[in-house]
């Protein structure tokens, strides 16, 4: 892993494809480690975490998440995701936070040296390339031992480099689900705000 104690360094963190991506892994992220973690291998100027959040209850199972991070050292940034029926009667949830993220690193990129994006969807690839035109190193944290792989062929290769989350898990695991090994469960893995839902768009198909 190649990160530099003298780069301004951005993370951004898809909320959705990070949790996804922990868990098949057979991990809980604690974000308190996941972010010392960082700050202890490259000048941290911003650590983004994105989230779709459903407004249509009084409590969301993700707001004890979304409250801490806010008040130590993330940058949050939310929309409210939006339930509806499809043709087949199934319930359906779509919050995606792609243009969310692209505008950031976009923003971002005359700022910082290093931008480090925590997702596996390939849909980035060209925002990662323009990111990469202005002069800013990206690397993306994803993983390919899961089953099925979670970053997508495209991305991976462009971006300046890939960061294995198998691998860097056990620096800010909070605990072992049930086994440190990828699981092999086709069944998606879901965010805890869409749990009992099936999401339109699956951000890392």
């Amino acid at each position: 892993m190649n990160l530099k104690k003298d780069e301004k360094t951005c993370l951004f963190i898809d909320g959705s494809s990070l949790y996804s991506t922990s868990r098949s892994l057979g991990f809980d992220v604690d974000y308190k480690k996941l972010l010392e973690f960082f700050a202890a291998k490259t000048h941290i100027i911003r650590a983004y975490y994105y989230a779709a959040i459903l407004d249509t209850e009084d409590y969301s199972p993700l707001k004890p998440l979304t409250d801490w991070l806010s008040y130590n050292g993330y940058f949050l940034v939310t929309k409210p995701a939006r339930e509806f029926t499809d043709s087949t009667g199934k319930r359906r949830v779509k919050g995606n936070m792609d243009i969310e993220i692209a505008v950031d690193m976009m923003e971002m990129a005359p700022h910082i040296d290093h931008a480090i994006l925590f997702s596996g969807d390939s849909d980035f690839r060209r925002v990662v390339e323009a990111v990469q035109r202005q002069g800013t190193r990206v690397s993306v944290a994803s993983s390919m031992r899961s089953s099925p792989p979670l970053i997508g062929d495209d991305l991976r290769r462009q971006a300046d480099q890939f960061l294995e989350l198998a691998s860097l898990g056990a620096n800010f695991t909070r605990r072992q689900t049930e086994s440190s090994r990828p699981r092999t469960n086709p069944a998606p893995v879901r965010h805890p705000a869409d749990q009992m839902s099936e999401p339109e768009d699956d951000p890392l198909s």
